[in-house]
């Protein structure tokens, strides 16, 4: 990034990408044989998982390609570039690779990324690498790439030698190398492990190991295989556009049919539609008003789906909390990305981080866990954005409660309140509030 003046300007090229994040992107994707320089491969690539991803110039560039990445470093060693990352309106998130899973459910991304990530991956028998597999889709990428400069470094090669030898046990296989820059190929079927000889490190997953726990959940060392309802992966999935309103095989794992997905997606549309009309009635939304958005509680991720079809310019954080149904899988196969979370504590980000937040039956779920709404309601307006919006739909007593804070909220720049026509999704007597909020200061400031 460079000043200039009082304005912060991202070239997008940097350490990472010398020549810059554009040619970056369109050696990689000719790597992989799309000779017209997009990475998507024609919407077979969507889902991105950038790990150490600095101002997130890779996560940036990759949306003029409709591929959406989620943008993760800590706020350590990367300082506060996250919040960068989100100012921009490039999706993003706190969170670091550790010893706990990340929040994300198994077989999530089409494409994971590390360019100087400052990631050793083989420690700790390469569990951060095997965490990797576990979100990577049958038949995804792994991308692991460094500066020239470091080519004949003697470190450099022993680190290569290294994880080549545990990438080759994990029976990933390389799709494509030029330079200083790999592709893996996760395996698209369990006959490479079956092949493995016995004792062979690391193990195969226990059958007890639940691969799509993400939250609070510590890493394991293994494996996970490949079910029948996983395979064929990444291939089974229809290409973005089409993927995103196509019902996706694991909706069986769930136990929901494709009449039930279909049932949600027409309600979240007409519901979607709904809001935008009350907000253009007031005089409080232009086309471009909205960048980052966030479900508090997606389910299948209808709200996302109808703000994607109206072609607004938006991203959405579909946020699945744990007490809910883990349909956060559901949310990554439609093309969506998305994180678990417990509303009960703050979520991972940096203050006035979102323009529009959007709460289903949250305060009912937060109020039935015995926890409080003010925290839920300070926290909300924590990650709001001045001038941000939030669209709340809940039981009429709960909104009732909500609008007594308004005032002391400063959510009260402009509101809109009405009762809820009951749909395919709900057949309860429910209120939606929709509320602006003001850009101010305290007067001790002032």
């Amino acid at each position: 990034m460079v000043l200039s003046n009082d304005k912060v300007k991202f070239p997008g090229g940097g350490t990472h990408f010398p020549d810059g994040a554009d040619k970056y992107i369109a050696h990689l994707a000719k790597m992989l044989h799309n000779k017209d320089g997009n990475l998507s491969s024609a919407g077979k690539i969507r889902t991105v998982f950038d790990v150490g991803c600095g101002v997130a110039s890779f996560g940036a560039y990759l949306l003029s390609m409709n591929i959406l990445a989620m943008s993760l470093a800590p706020n350590d060693v990367h300082q506060n570039q996250i919040q960068f990352a989100l100012e921009r309106g490039i999706p993003a998130t706190l969170g670091v690779l550790g010893t706990m899973r990340l929040p994300y459910p198994s077989k999530s991304f089409d494409l994971a990324h590390c360019s100087r990530c400052r990631i050793d991956w083989r420690q700790r028998d390469g569990v951060l690498l095997l965490e990797i597999d576990r979100i990577l889709r049958p038949g995804g990428y792994f991308v692991w790439s460094s500066p020239p400069v470091y080519r004949d470094d003697p470190a450099e090669k022993q680190e290569w030698k290294e994880m080549a030898d545990l990438v080759s046990r994990m029976c990933w296989t390389i799709a494509s190398k030029r330079d200083q820059t790999v592709i893996w190929a996760k395996p698209l079927t369990n006959e490479c492990y079956e092949k493995r000889p016995p004792g062979t490190w690391p193990p195969l997953c226990s059958v007890a190991n639940e691969p799509d726990l993400g939250w609070q959940e510590r890493m394991k060392i293994c494996i996970t295989p490949l079910t029948p309802l996983s395979m064929p992966g990444r291939t089974d999935l229809v290409p973005w556009p089409k993927r995103m309103n196509s019902p996706p095989s694991r909706l069986k794992e769930l136990g929901f049919n494709e009449k039930t997905f279909m049932d949600d997606t027409i309600a979240w549309k007409r519901r979607a539609d709904l809001y935008m009309e009350r907000l253009r009635a007031g005089k409080q939304v232009d086309h471009d008003s909205f960048r980052n958005v966030m479900d508090m509680k997606a389910n299948f991720g209808g709200f996302a789906s109808a703000l994607e079809e109206m072609k607004l310019p938006v991203w959405v954080m579909n946020v699945v909390p744990i007490s809910a149904p883990s349909t956060l899988k559901i949310v990554y196969d439609r093309g969506f990305i998305g994180s678990y979370h417990d509303w009960c504590e703050a979520f991972s980000t940096y203050p006035r981080t979102y323009d529009l937040l959007h709460a289903c039956n949250v305060l009912s779920d937060v109020y039935n866990h015995d926890c409080s709404s003010i925290d839920l309601l300070l926290e909300m307006d924590r990650i709001l954005r001045p001038l941000g919006v939030v669209i709340i739909r809940d039981k009429v007593s709960l909104i009732e409660e909500v609008r007594k804070h308004l005032n002391a909220l400063h959510w009260d720049l402009w509101s809109d309140v009405f009762d809820a026509e009951k749909d395919e999704v709900s057949d309860r007597d429910e209120r939606i509030l929709i509320v602006r909020k003001q850009l101010w200061q305290p007067e001790s400031i002032i």
